[in-house]
């Protein structure tokens, strides 16, 4: 077993990872940037080293500076969280290099499903159904303007290296193709710095549906049942829910048999993601891989009643899976709502200040809450604006919506804007 992990990002996900390696009898270090000295997640640790400035340019995305805090710890193993570097393929090799563990997938696999046009194009090969379009880079809007002809319009304009919503614009005609063919390439290029696009039909009234998976270095792969993340706001999810309402059990296990398929034919290992675009009649299109532990995946923990991030680290250490896919039970209803410091009001935008007052639900039923803040922690215009994820369950979607209201209700916030009355 790994004797002491690293955590190379912030926040709530990071308190999250050192929450399951202590109970697992694992020495953990905090990395920390100048607006993070303090932080929750540096008290919890077992160390806490300074990484840099409070950029995250000049911090926790400095693979120098994570590599120095490992050689200075003595770390054995490294767990990304999410963002930062935890799809950084260059960032697995350098690890590698050094004869430290990463938990989580290996670097061809992050390069390979990295890139949206190559998943596209692995995915066909593999089988798995894609939404229909052009894989490849469109080179400018006169070409743009044909390729959307012949998928047929409405169609979607995509960065092939983007996420969150970047880079993307839905297109009905060919006026909006060329406008949105510009707009999507530039903020490629400013969000990324890859202006590549590409062109997909866009299907209509959209569900967005994922599965997870879980695959270990001996060859079992699993799928842990799916995720919907349909409720969005400019394509950012804001609540999340295992299981789906939508599917029947004949369409989610060919989804998760898919998804099984995709993992193996890129040799995948450790907890990821496959996310599907399913239409009204539940047809479904693979539309990426995340290689990495989502956001939301604590519904899939409440579910199953795995810990992914035990999970995680026990496949980095060589361990095989405890169980099989006929082992793996959906019991229940979880939810998830992502609490941030944005202004509703104002048009979203983010709130940024100390918090004054903070508490969260504590005497409700079913309730369980991610954060990495605490009463006078300072909410930085450097870092995501999230501050707690809410998760609620119960024995069926009408508990666990009825759990998440009241706990909503208890949810105090004070200091700055923030989204509890709108998530209600």
């Amino acid at each position: 077993m790994l004797k002491k992990i690293l955590i190379a990002n912030r926040g709530e996900i990071a308190c999250r990872v050192i929450r399951s390696a202590q109970r697992m009898g694992i020495a953990t270090v905090a990395v920390y940037s100048d607006a993070d000295a303090g932080a929750p997640h540096t008290l919890m640790a077992d160390e806490a080293i300074r990484i840099g400035p409070a950029p995250a340019a000049e911090s926790y995305l400095v693979v120098d500076a994570i590599l120095a805090a490992i050689k200075e710890s003595g770390t054995d193993a490294v767990h990304p969280g999410y963002g930062f570097l935890s799809e950084n393929a260059a960032f697995v090799k350098a690890l590698g290099k050094a004869g430290i563990t990463f938990i989580g997938p290996k670097a061809d696999a992050i390069a390979a499903m990295g890139d949206k046009i190559e998943s596209k194009k692995l995915a066909d090969r593999a089988g798995v159904p894609t939404v229909p379009g052009y894989l490849g880079e469109v080179p400018d809007p006169d070409a743009a303007v044909k390729i959307a002809r012949d998928v047929g319009y409405p169609v979607m304009i995509k960065a092939s290296a983007g996420g969150g919503g970047k880079g993307m614009r839905i297109a009905r005609d060919d006026e909006s193709v060329r406008e949105g063919f510009e707009r999507a390439v530039s903020e490629a290029k400013s969000s990324f710095g890859d202006d590549r696009v590409f062109i997909e039909r866009y299907v209509e009234t959209p569900r967005h549906i994922e599965i997870q998976v879980l695959a270990d270095t001996h060859g079992t792969v699993l799928y842990l049942g799916e995720r919907e993340c349909s409720i969005q706001r400019r394509h950012q999810k804001v609540i999340e829910e295992a299981p789906s309402p939508f599917l029947d059990e004949s369409t989610r296990r060919a989804m998760g048999e898919q998804a099984v398929a995709l993992s193996k034919a890129v040799g995948y290992v450790s907890a990821g993601t496959v996310e599907f675009i399913v239409d009204p009649a539940r047809n479904f299109f693979f539309l990426e891989m995340n290689t990495r532990l989502q956001v939301e995946h604590p519904v899939t923990e409440c579910v199953t009643g795995l810990d992914l991030v035990e999970q995680m680290i026990r496949i980095a250490a060589g361990e095989k899976l405890q169980l099989t896919q006929d082992g793996v039970q959906l019991n229940g209803w979880a939810m998830e709502s992502r609490i941030y410091a944005e202004d509703p009001v104002r048009g979203f935008l983010p709130s940024i200040g100390r918090l004054t007052g903070y508490d969260v639900p504590t005497d409700v039923d079913g309730v369980r809450v991610d954060t990495g803040v605490e009463e006078g922690s300072d909410i930085s215009r450097f870092y995501d604006p999230m501050i707690a994820k809410l998760i609620t369950s119960g024995s069926d979607r009408a508990v666990a919506t009825a759990r998440m209201a009241v706990a909503l209700d208890q949810f105090y916030v004070r200091g700055i804007a923030h989204n509890v009355r709108f998530l209600r």
